[in-house]
């Protein structure tokens, strides 16, 4: 097995290691035979000396440097011409080589003739380069000389590989290697590498090292094969030089087979290695990976490379150098840090190569994905999904999809996430802070949540990193008010949880940082100061008894601790006290924190005491003082809901105090009795109120009796209704009613959101009672409002956000600082329990606050005639005070079906209150806009860095307190009686329709109630969309909350059995939605059901059948008569019609049979129809919604024909000939469809017909031609039949390019140039079928005239001499034809020979 050149070179080894044997015997003494006197020019008659001096060389004596007379490459061309030309030619070589071995017999020559010569001074000036090659160099340098120069070198060398490194500080070995590298040429390459390996095989391990990582700058490209081979077979020998072979195989251009064996053999050895090793083997498996056996690779990599690598280094190490390394000894700090070097070095490695080998990154991404098994995850997969993730961008969808999935099925649990961070806490806390303070919405909030779970779960540990965290203060102002509450809980929490040594700086910097925010001068950080202090306080006087392990387990607060809270508190309260904003925002900030449940006993009773005196000495005055002054409205007490007897009740004083702010601040100054007297602002009664009712309802668990009176006693307002006074009053006075109506709206907001969840019948009815006033209020504020142009209302949400909304002018009515007085104010008289309506509520109330889209329908259908501007209050949305989510507990009252509240206390007085029509509408709205705001993802909430945050968010900011698995968890425990709202609706609708056959044409109130009735129809399908279409029911912790939706769906057909599957609750699911399409009163409503029944499809694992019902449920949508508005031609919004039609033919079991049922019967019925009418067939297809349908179905058939597969010659002739009908079908229906435009031509839908157009023809090249290539010889006359249609077709799609230029429609003409390419190559297409077939005579090419849409020639410039400006398009169209005349011309199609001239034109 062994070659004769093995045999040779281990004949050569033997004598070198005798050589070398006899070296080390030498004594020192007899390398240096001679000594020379330093600095002096040697003298000496050999050959080599002279003839070097005669070419330009000075050989030198001692140490001192040879010095070069002339250019170097002046040199080597001297001195090889004088030994070519030398009489005793080659025998001189051989003198010349003897004389350099007896010079470097002296070791002091030897290294001189080494090291590089020096330059003179005349020759440095004159020539370009400053490096100077050694003497070795220069002749190795001169081809006749190499072969002897190399073989002395190798000769000398070992006599040096034992030796010590010289005083001067150079290796020789090293030093006469570096003699052989980036040669200009290798005379004899391969005896060059025979040598270099059997010196490699002799030398010491050092040494060895240095010698194999030097091959690749000696030897060429053509012997990187051989000594390829020798490496992989040394590699095989010497598992010590494995770091140096590998690294030298990645830099060689080796054999893909010879790379797979050595990689092979290396990973077998991979789980032996040392740490140190690890990076060089891992980049030589990576850089040998192709991509056929990319997957194999990383997949057994990812198996044998542990992470215990990087996250236990010191360990590992220590003991692998019980293993690999015994005879190294090394201090634990030096083994810990150069193992930390070595992690990082691997790491650098994987992401060099992840980042530049899409193959690799993929691969990994693959593996990760392949592998099933919990137990076979490491924490490698974690880390490289990561490191992957950051390094390639292309990849970072997939790599989300990855993990979501890996999560979703317990793969990735908590467990392998531990041990991937555990010991990397500063780096993790770190990149946190870093994501939080990047200004991006989506990352600051992740990277918050996951800090504070850090504090929650391991407060400790995070204490030591609080350094990091207290950073963070610095990048407060691109915050939103929910991310600044976090931080300042995570601040505070670090802070005061316990009190020791290591906290107390916190303290000191928090208080510091909150107490200059607070006195700042500028609103902004006055506002972030209260959301701190708040928040602050909270922790501090956190409710010990739930929680042991704060502060010491005590479970109230002290009496300095105590000291400490009411202060902070009063110095919040006196640094807002002037800005009424900064009050309010002060008064919900502590109503927040009062919810949370999270305060001290002894902390809560000192907070209610003294919220309950100072909001009665604000805000509340009695029934008998009645106000007196110049007011603009008489003043009167309105919306009281209790008969008062005598004059012992209670009065909010809203219209005074509104007066006061609003009329003293333009200049009017306080009259002397008032001046000493506090002057408090309306905008907190409001947010004082929730601050009270939250105090009593913690204080008394849940009872509000103490304030029950705020109920229904009386508010100091003035008519409200304008009447007829509206065109007459001033701007002011309306901007003056719009700000008391506001006011009010937001009181009994409040009031609602106080006293919902009371039981007893007297106050739900009070409650309704206030909702009904509310839709009164709203109805009489858009007659304002339609009036009164630039008005910014008074704020009512007082976090930051709202201050983006705010317009410049609202700095006059919201943030001045006014001198402060007082409004005289008794205490709370009880009032009366007498049930008795307010005089000024109606018993039917206007909806409220429909969407835009509705509301013009409602506006045009039953608003006076008197009302001709109106405006939609969903404007305002962040000037009303927002409902809790308690409040829709009053969903659960009756609504078509009388449900009597008795009073059990006046059994004589009984009354029927109910929750009407605009009351649910408004409850509807609200829980819609909730829901959208929570569960419905938007890509719009993740907003660039410094732009502005949060206004999709403005007036959420309690929901957002919530999470949303408990919204979803509130909304399902409402799904019953919404249900039972959705089934009288239906009724209603069902009812209606029988009485009226279907047609809308009752009186006024009628069609009214209709409207409303119809709206909360579509709010109810808005809002179980909106909760089944939420992703979070798939996650880990959410595993009942869908089951529980389900079933009370299911039950609302029968009452289900306990422990069904999931597919069955869908079914019945699915059931008991599609009933109530026969019902559906509106085309949005239908919509809305249709999504709503998808959502539940989507979760199905069996949905073929429910889909086929969807399509018909969509068609039967699109064949119903929609009522429509009085002025309106259409009233179906475009996008709704066009998502409604998609649905339907991407649902339907052939697209095709459907686009031909409307193209081939609709459309032919709208054109034979009068003007205004529509198709019989499809009601909702008519000349309006015509562009919706043409571009709906024209999208729908190029994606069909696309996403045919191309059938291939080994397919069954069966499948050949249904695709071949297939495509039939599909050219017929673009012919119908293209034809269409001769008929339709308005320019959005010949826009339509230029786009899918080329589309549909780049389908028909790359799915249908190549069938066409392999059907032809059987199918002969259907396939030009087939090409005859399409002929037909790109025919009228040149005459549209036609048009498009002769009209010069930009918007058209820049589909023309991609359409007439795409036109040409299909003829070039066909005509290589034809000769791939033998039939190019049924090829024939004519030119192809310009014509327009109805076939009409158009004149070129030839033909008729023309006007100036029909002489321009003429030459236009002139050149159009001009340069398409040598080319194939885009209608040019294929015809057989027998077939007539229809080619002609």
């Amino acid at each position: 097995m062994v070659s004769k050149r093995r045999l040779s070179k281990s004949e050569d080894k033997e004598s070198l290691i005798e050589d070398v044997s006899k070296a080390r015997k030498q004594p020192l003494s007899k390398k240096t035979k001679k000594s020379h006197v330093h600095n002096e020019v040697e003298e000496n008659d050999s050959v080599f000396v002279k003839l070097l001096k005669t070419s330009g060389v000075i050989l030198k004596t001692g140490e001192s440097q040879n010095q070069l007379t002339v250019d170097q490459v002046v040199f080597q061309k001297k001195l090889f011409q004088t030994l070519r030309k030398h009489p005793s030619y080659p025998k001189i070589i051989e003198e010349f080589v003897s004389g350099l071995e007896s010079y470097i017999e002296d070791q002091d020559s030897f290294r001189s003739c080494l090291l590089s010569c020096e330059r003179l001074q005349d020759e440095e000036a004159s020539i370009g380069t400053s490096y100077s090659k050694s003497l070795i160099k220069l002749l190795l340098g001169i081809d006749i000389l190499q072969p002897a120069i190399i073989k002395t070198l190798f000769e000398k060398l070992p006599e040096f590989l034992f030796e010590n490194v010289n005083s001067d500080g150079l290796n020789m070995p090293r030093l006469i290697i570096s003699q052989l590298k980036w040669l200009d040429r290798i005379v004899d390459g391969k005896d060059l590498t025979t040598k270099l390996m059997q010196l490699i095989s002799i030398a010491p391990l050092y040494l060895q090292h240095d010698f194999v990582t030097s091959l690749p700058e000696i030897l060429g490209d053509s012997q990187h094969a051989d000594v390829g081979k020798e490496l992989s077979d040394l590699l095989m020998e010497n598992t010590l030089l494995t770091v140096p072979i590998l690294d030298v195989l990645s830099s060689l251009r080796l054999d893909l087979k010879l790379l797979s064996q050595v990689r092979q053999l290396v990973m077998g050895k991979l789980l032996s290695v040392k740490l140190d090793d690890l990076p060089v083997i891992i980049k030589f498996i990576l850089h040998s990976v192709t991509a056929a056996d990319a997957l194999e690779v990383i997949t057994e990599l990812r198996e044998k490379l542990d992470l215990q690598h990087c996250i236990l280094p010191s360990r590992l190490q220590a003991s692998q150098s019980k293993l690999k390394n015994k005879g190294r000894q090394s201090s634990s700090g030096n083994q810990e840090n150069n193992s930390q070097d070595c992690v990082i070095l691997l790491f650098d490695v994987i992401k060099s190569a992840v980042r530049y080998e899409k193959i690799i990154s993929e691969a990994w991404i693959k593996a990760i994905e392949n592998t099933a098994s919990v137990s076979e995850h490491k924490t490698l997969d974690l880390a490289m999904l990561l490191i992957i993730y950051s390094t390639n961008t292309q990849t970072k969808k997939y790599i989300e999809r990855v993990l979501r999935n890996k999560i979703r099925s317990g793969c990735f649990q908590e467990q392998l996430l531990q041990s991937t961070f555990y010991i990397h806490d500063l780096e993790v806390v770190g990149a946190l802070v870093t994501h939080i303070c990047s200004g991006n919405e989506a990352e600051v909030d992740t990277a918050l949540d996951v800090l504070l779970e850090l504090v929650v779960l391991n407060l400790s540990a995070m204490r030591l990193n609080a350094v990091f965290v207290k950073g963070i203060l610095d990048y407060l102002d691109n915050m939103s008010p929910q991310q600044i509450r976090k931080l300042f809980y995570i601040l505070s929490t670090l802070a005061f949880s316990k009190q020791h040594e290591a906290s107390s700086h916190i303290q000191d910097d928090m208080h510091l940082v909150i107490r200059k925010q607070l006195s700042s001068t500028i609103f902004k950080y006055k506002l972030i100061g209260i959301i701190g202090a708040v928040t602050m306080a909270g922790i501090m006087a956190a409710d010990r008894s739930r929680s042991s392990n704060l502060t010491q387990g005590r479970t109230d607060l002290s009496n300095e601790q105590c000291t400490q809270v009411t202060s902070l508190l009063q110095l919040v309260h006196s640094c807002s006290e002037q800005s009424p904003q900064a009050s309010a925002l002060y008064y919900d900030e502590f109503a927040n924190l009062i919810q949370g449940g999270k305060l001290a006993p002894k902390a809560l009773e000192w907070v209610g005491q003294t919220i309950f005196n100072d909001f009665q000495d604000a805000f509340v005055v009695d029934f008998c003082v009645f106000p007196v002054g110049d007011y603009p409205f008489p003043v009167k007490a309105l919306y009281g809901l209790e008969e008062y007897s005598s004059h012992d009740g209670i009065v909010i004083n809203l219209l005074p105090l509104l007066f006061s702010q609003d009329f003293a601040k333009d200049g009017d100054r306080m009259t002397s009795k008032e001046s000493d007297q506090k002057l408090v602002s309306p905008l907190c009664l409001a947010p004082y109120f929730r601050l009270l009712r939250l105090c009593v309802e913690k204080q008394h668990n849940g009872n509000l009796e103490e304030i029950d009176g705020l109920l229904d006693c009386p508010i100091f307002l003035t008519d409200l209704d304008p009447g007829d006074r509206l065109e007459s009053m001033s701007v002011k006075e309306h901007s003056f009613m719009c700000s008391l109506i506001f006011l009010t709206l937001n009181w009994f907001r409040e009031v609602v959101n106080a006293f919902c969840q009371q039981t007893s019948p007297e106050m739900k009815g009070k409650v309704l009672t206030r909702l009904k006033h509310i839709v009164e209020l709203q109805r009489i504020l858009e007659k304002y409002l339609a009036v009164t142009s630039d008005y910014v209302p008074p704020l009512a949400n007082f976090d930051l956000e709202t201050l983006d909304v705010t317009p410049p002018t609202a700095a006059a009515i919201s943030a001045k600082i006014r001198k402060q007085g007082k409004i005289g104010g008794k205490r709370k008289a009880d009032g009366s329990k007498t049930s008795s309506p307010d005089t000024l509520s109606k018993e039917d109330s206007s909806e409220c606050d429909p969407t835009p889209s509705n509301r013009s329908q409602l506006e045009k259908e039953f608003k006076g005639k008197e009302e001709k501007t109106s405006v939609s209050l969903q404007s305002y949305h962040a000037f009303f005070r927002e409902l809790d989510i308690e409040v829709f507990s009053i969903l659960h009252c009756g609504l078509v079906t009388k449900f009597i509240l008795d009073t059990e206390m006046h059994t004589a007085a009984t009354e029927i209150v109910q929750l009407q029509p605009p009351e649910l509408l408004f409850l509807l709205e609200d829980l819609s806009q909730k829901l959208e705001n929570m569960l419905t993802p938007s890509v719009a909430r993740r907003i660039p860095f410094l732009k502005s945050k949060g206004n999709r968010n403005i007036g959420f900011s309690h929901l957002h307190q919530r999470s949303a698995q408990e919204v979803a968890h509130n909304t399902i425990q409402l799904l019953a009686p919404m249900c039972n709202h959705l089934e009288n609706i239906h009724n209603y609708f069902q009812c209606l329709a029988a009485e009226n056959q279907g047609v809308v044409d009752s009186p006024r109130m009628k069609v009214q109630e209709y409207h409303v009735m119809s709206s909360c129809y579509q709010r109810l399908l808005q809002i179980f969309h909106g909760l089944f279409a939420w992703s979070g029911f798939f996650q880990p912790e959410n595993p009942n909350l869908l089951y529980s939706a389900l079933e009370v769906l299911t039950n609302r057909l029968k009452q289900g059995e306990p422990d069904q599957s999931l597919e069955e609750l869908l079914r019945q699911s699915f059931n008991y939605l599609q009933n109530f399409s026969h019902s559906i009163p509106s085309f949005q409503c239908a919509l809305y059901l249709i999504r709503l029944l998808m959502v539940i499809l989507e979760k199905s694992t069996a949905p073929a059948q429910n889909k086929a019902k969807i399509a018909s449920l969509a068609k039967q949508f699109l064949c119903r008569v929609w009522p429509s508005g009085e002025k309106e031609k259409n009233s179906i919004p475009a996008e709704q019609l066009h998502t409604l039609l998609s649905i339907y033919l991407e649902h339907t079991d052939s697209v095709l049979k459907a686009i031909e049922e409307i193209a081939g019967v609709g459309v032919p019925e709208l054109i034979n129809s009068p003007k205004d009418a529509s198709s019989s067939t499809f009601p909702t297809l008519n000349r309006h919604t015509f562009v919706i349908f043409f571009r709906v179905m024209m999208a729908e058939l190029e994606k069909t024909v696309k996403g045919l597969q191309a059938g291939t010659a080994a397919d069954s002739q069966q499948i050949h000939e249904e695709k071949l009908l297939y495509w039939n079908m599909a050219v017929r229906d673009f012919s119908i469809l293209i034809n269409l435009i001769k008929v339709f031509d308005s320019r959005p839908v010949l826009h339509v017909c230029l786009k899918y157009g080329r589309l549909f023809v780049e389908a028909f090249l790359k799915q249908c031609m190549p069938l066409l290539d392999f059907s032809f010889r059987k199918h002969r006359e259907d396939v030009l039949s087939l090409l005859e249609t399409f002929q037909l077709d790109t025919r009228l799609l040149h005459h549209l390019c036609g048009h498009s230029k002769i009209h010069q429609d930009t918007k058209l003409t820049k589909h023309v140039p991609l359409l007439k390419k795409t036109l040409e190559l299909l003829v070039c297409r066909v005509k290589a079928m034809l000769i791939f077939n033998n039939c190019r005579e049924a090829f024939w090419l004519g030119n192809l005239k310009n014509r327009d849409l109805q076939g009409e020639e158009i004149m070129s410039q030839n033909s008729e001499e023309s006007e100036d400006d029909t002489a321009s398009q003429v030459s236009k169209s002139k050149a159009t034809e001009d340069g398409e005349e040598d080319e194939v011309s885009d209608g040019e199609k294929e015809q057989d020979s027998d077939e007539s001239d229809d080619d002609s034109d």
